[in-house]
C-alpha cells in the first residue's frame, strides 16, 4: 500500500512538473519575451556522426550545381524559363503530372519516416539544422567561445572587445549568406549564368542583383537572429509531427522510470535505497539543447532530435559509473511498458501506399515519351485541292526530351492512304536535344477518299529505326458531300 502511494505521489508530481513547460515555448518566458539560447558545445558519439553527415551533405550541396550529366545540369529548377532538370533528365510543363506524383511520393515517405523515427530528419538532414549547428554555430564558438563566454559577452556593455567579436561574427555571417545565395541562384539559372552576371555587374543585371541581396538578407536574418525559432514557430514539418508521432514512434526520450526521482550526485551513496533515480540533475542535457528545452519533461514540440542531450547525458553517466542510455533513441511504449518497437497498422498502410506510388512513378518515368509532338491547324485555315488530292496544313511542335539529338519522320497512322509533305524541310526532321522544333506540314488524301467535311486522323512520329515514338490525334477538313 505504501509503495502504491509512493508511486502515485511520484506520478502526480512528475505530471504536474511536466505540464508546466507546455504553457510557453522553450525560447520565451511567461511574458512572451525572447530568451536567447546559448547552447554548450556538444561532443560525443552522435555529434561526431552528425558532423560527418553534415560535411557530406554540405559538399553535395556545394558541388551539385557544377555537375552535369549528358551535358545537362544534375539539378536545375528555373521556374521563369520553365527549365527543370532532375539527375540530368529534362522535365517540361507537360511532365508536371509526373513531378506532382513524385512530390506526393516524397511527402508520403516523409510521413512514414516521421511515424517511425519522429523528427530525426530535423536533427540530422534538415538544411536549417546543418547550417545552424555546423556552420554558423561553429563560427560563433570560434569567435565568441563556448556557452559561458557567450553569456558573459552578451551581458557586458558595448566595449572594444564586444564590438570586435560581434562585428567579426556578423561580417563572416554576411559573407556566408552571400555565398549561399549565389549557390542557390546557380540551382535556378545555372552556374554559368551566375558567373556571367557577376562579371557584367549589378547595373546591367539590377533585377538579379536585387533578388540576390534580398535572399542574402533573409538568409542572414534566419541564422543570425531568428535561429531556432524557425523550427519552433515556422516550420510546417514541426507542426505535422504532432499528428504523426505517437507512443510507438522512436524519438529521443528520457527514461523517467530509471531517472526519477532526480537528485544531486553524492559519492558513495546508495541511490536506490534512498529512492533516487539515475538522473543526478546536472542539467547538462538542458545547456546543450539548441532549442532551449528540458528533454526530461517528455516529448515536446521544440525537440528536433539532434542527440546533443544523449551525448551530454552519456558523458555524465560514464563519469559517475552509471549505464549509458538514460536519454536515448526509444519509443514511449519501450520506456513505459518495456515493449519492443513494432510496425503499427498505420505504418503498414503508409508503407503500402508509398510502395504503390514508387512503382507508379517509376513506371511513368520509364514510359515517358522521349519525343512529344503536336500538330495544330492554323487559326482560320481551311482545305485546298490540287491534283485530285485534298490538302490541310498543320503547324507542328516537336519537343525532344532525350539527352541526344534525334532524327524523326512523320507518317499518317489512320487512315493509311494519307501523305505528309514537310514545308521547307526534307522528310526527315533533325532535332537537337532539350530543344523544341517547329514547322509546317501539309497532309493530303485522295479526293475520292475524303467523304466527310471533318474526320479524325492520327499522325505518328517515328524515329530513325522506323519505330513509333509518339502519336497525335487531330482532324482533317474536306468539302461537304451530300449523301444520296
Amino acid at each position: 500500500m505504501a509503495d502504491e502511494k509512493k508511486k502515485s505521489d511520484f506520478e502526480k508530481a512528475y505530471v504536474a512538473e511536466a505540464e508546466t513547460f507546455r504553457d510557453s515555448i522553450g525560447t520565451m518566458d511567461n511574458t512572451g519575451t525572447r530568451k536567447w539560447v546559448f547552447p554548450k558545445k556538444p561532443k560525443g558519439k552522435y555529434t561526431n556522426y552528425r558532423r560527418l553527415v553534415s560535411i557530406a551533405l554540405l559538399i553535395i550541396f556545394i558541388v551539385i550545381p557544377f555537375l552535369k550529366f549528358h551535358g545537362n545540369p544534375i539539378l536545375k529548377f528555373n521556374i521563369l524559363d520553365r527549365e527543370f532538370f532532375i539527375f540530368g533528365q529534362p522535365f517540361y510543363p507537360q511532365d508536371f503530372f509526373i513531378l506532382t506524383i513524385g512530390a506526393i511520393t516524397g511527402l508520403i515517405f516523409i510521413i512514414l519516416f516521421t511515424m517511425v523515427f519522429g523528427r530525426i530528419f530535423c536533427g540530422w538532414i534538415c538544411p536549417q539544422t546543418i547550417f545552424m549547428e555546423f556552420v554558423f554555430r561553429k563560427i560563433e564558438y570560434w569567435i565568441e567561445g563556448d556557452r559561458n563566454k557567450q553569456i558573459r559577452l552578451d551581458a557586458q556593455p558595448w566595449n572594444a572587445e564586444k564590438i570586435r567579436k560581434k562585428g567579426l561574427k556578423w561580417f563572416v555571417f554576411v559573407l556566408i549568406s552571400l555565398f549561399v545565395s549565389h549557390l542557390m541562384f546557380a540551382y535556378v539559372v545555372g552556374y554559368e549564368r551566375v558567373l556571367e552576371i557577376m562579371k557584367e555587374g549589378p547595373v546591367k543585371n539590377y533585377d538579379n542583383f536585387l533578388v540576390m541581396i534580398l535572399f542574402t538578407a533573409a538568409f542572414y536574418f534566419v541564422f543570425a537572429w531568428f535561429r531556432e525559432q524557425v523550427c519552433t514557430l515556422v516550420c510546417p514539418y514541426g507542426r505535422l509531427q504532432g499528428v504523426l508521432i505517437d507512443e510507438k514512434t522512436i524519438n529521443v526520450f528520457y527514461d523517467f522510470k530509471r531517472g526519477e526521482n532526480r537528485a544531486k550526485w553524492k559519492k558513495g551513496e546508495d541511490r536506490k535505497a534512498a529512492g533516487k533515480g539515475d538522473c543526478i540533475d546536472c542539467n547538462q542535457c538542458v545547456v546543450v539543447c539548441p532549442t532551449g528545452i528540458d528533454i526530461r519533461n517528455g516529448q515536446q514540440l521544440e525537440c528536433i532530435n539532434c542527440t546533443a542531450c544523449i551525448d551530454a547525458c552519456d558523458e555524465v553517466m560514464e563519469k559517475v559509473g552509471f549505464p549509458k542510455g538514460l536519454i536515448r533513441y526509444a519509443s514511449e511504449d519501450e520506456i513505459k511498458k518495456q515493449e519492443p518497437f513494432k510496425f503499427t497498422a498505420r505504418m503498414k498502410a503508409s508503407a503500402i501506399i508509398l510502395i504503390a506510388l514508387v512503382i507508379g512513378t517509376t513506371f511513368l518515368m520509364l514510359n515517358r515519351s522521349s519525343v512529344e509532338g503536336k500538330f495544330i491547324k492554323p487559326a482560320g485555315s481551311t482545305y485546298f485541292e490540287k491534283n485530285e488530292r485534298i490538302y490541310n496544313s498543320y503547324n507542328y511542335t516537336l519537343l525532344n526530351k532525350s539527352n541526344k539529338n534525334r532524327i524523326v519522320t512523320f507518317k499518317i497512322i489512320s487512315p493509311i492512304h494519307g501523305e505528309i509533305e514537310v514545308i521547307g524541310e526534307q522528310n526527315k526532321i533533325n532535332m537537337k536535344r532539350d530543344i523544341s522544333t517547329k514547322g509546317t506540314i501539309n497532309v493530303s488524301f485522295p479526293s475520292k477518299e475524303v467523304n466527310l467535311s471533318k474526320q479524325n486522323i492520327k499522325i505518328g512520329v517515328f524515329d530513325e529505326k522506323g519505330e513509333l515514338i509518339d502519336a497525335y490525334e487531330t482532324y482533317f477538313e474536306g468539302p461537304f458531300k451530300m449523301s444520296l
